[in-house]
């Protein structure tokens, strides 16, 4: 049982200051209501206080990373996030074996589980990353290992679905995914396109077979310029294109600052806008580490990059290579970027990707009933305190 006051609540569609809220058996109850305060309560000294953010996209963090297949790397990895403000979060695999993938997805199950303490994030259950990559595509993954969609092995890896298994990303170039996306959606779950070089065309037809959410836009995928096809002229569309023409894609950006230019930034705010744009980090190991070479995703299997400042990069420097900054910090990215207001930029790390997942009736905003996850930040936006299911984590 927990009673607040003197907070300036973050709501999707405003800010509601001097405003109260309380907690009971981990679920917000009378939000905004104004009250006397209890004398337990705890003045929050006019704070913003925003729903905990929702991160889509994450490998690892604070030296671990979640294909390194343990119960204490998923635990790191889940402290570390909090420690940003992400009590919500899709563990994402990298290009690996498939006794790897099974594994990882078991351990998604398991501490994805309503009784399961990850001492930090809350897991939505993992998002399946690699398997279907166009190899052209990889960007900084292992060139090992792809799998082209085959019903038999898919069925290996969709039994998952409900037990470990929430987001699943395609190409849609390969031959057999209209399949495989068809079956991935039979079984509930969030089918996504990425690591893609495919055409407009292409993209479009897997918009009908049900892909609905576009990887890290501008990283990774098809473009009027990256395309490669026999006849140059006319010039044609990729995935970059058909992401912000089709309106039933959702899609996201990694704001840290590295990866996308402020006009990118812009670019993507202004023609998805705050209910179609989600911010992710995209996080490696290296997140609240010093800057160094790192392993991304298994040490046995993996790639080794480099964190060089707020980026990760391929050995080389000429590459990007994942991210290596917490979602409060693309937060303050996206807000200076972009000039979008408070509740907008928030609604990005919370509520939007809640309903890109299906899990916004239980999260992603400051209602009453919602689970009581929620992040304080002070006037310049960095993280005071964050609490999942009404306990403080950080």
């Amino acid at each position: 049982m927990l009673d607040f006051f003197n907070a300036t609540l973050i709501l999707p569609d405003g800010l509601m200051p001097q405003a109260a809220f309380s907690v009971r058996n981990g679920r917000f109850t009378n939000i905004g209501y104004p009250r006397k305060a209890s004398v337990e309560a705890v003045s929050l000294m006019g704070k913003y206080v925003a729903p905990g953010f929702i991160d889509l996209h994450v490998h690892g963090g604070d030296g671990a990373d979640f294909m390194d297949l343990t119960p204490e790397a998923f635990k790191t990895v889940c402290r570390c996030h909090a420690r940003h403000g992400t009590t919500t979060l899709t563990p994402t695999s990298t290009v690996a074996t498939r006794s790897q993938y099974k594994r990882f997805l078991q351990l998604c199950g398991e501490l994805s589980a309503p009784n399961a303490d990850t001492g930090g994030a809350r897991l939505a259950g993992g998002h399946l990353y690699g398997p279907y990559f166009h190899p052209a595509a990889k960007g900084c993954h292992p060139a090992a290992d792809f799998l082209t969609p085959d019903p038999k092995q898919d069925d290996e890896l969709l039994a998952f679905a409900g037990k470990g298994l929430k987001t699943l990303t395609v190409a849609p170039e390969t031959p057999g995914t209209e399949r495989l996306v068809k079956a991935a959606k039979e079984k509930g779950l969030l089918v996504t396109a990425g690591h893609t070089y495919a055409t407009f065309e292409q993209l479009e037809a897997a918009v009908g077979w049900g892909v609905r959410h576009i990887d890290h836009l501008f990283c990774a995928m098809s473009d009027r310029a990256r395309l490669r096809v026999e006849q140059p002229f006319p010039m044609r569309a990729g995935v970059m294109e058909g992401t912000l023409y089709h309106d039933q894609l959702t899609t996201e950006v990694i704001a840290d600052g590295v990866h996308l230019s402020a006009g990118l930034l812009k670019l993507a705010y202004k023609l998805k806008g705050p209910d179609k744009l989600a911010l992710v980090s995209d996080a490696m190991r290296a997140v609240d580490r010093p800057d160094g070479e790192y392993w991304f995703g298994p040490a046995d299997f993996g790639e080794l990059v480099r964190r060089k400042g707020n980026g990760g990069l391929t050995l080389d420097g000429q590459g990007l290579a994942s991210g290596v900054m917490g979602m409060d910090h693309c937060v303050r990215t996206m807000k200076q970027a972009t000039g979008a207001g408070l509740p907008e930029v928030v609604r990005m790390a919370s509520l939007t990707p809640a309903r890109i997942l299906g899990i916004d009736r239980d999260t992603g905003s400051l209602e009453v009933g919602k689970r009581a996850d929620f992040v304080v930040l002070t006037e310049d936006l960095q993280v005071d305190r964050v609490y999942v299911g009404g306990v403080k984590v950080n």
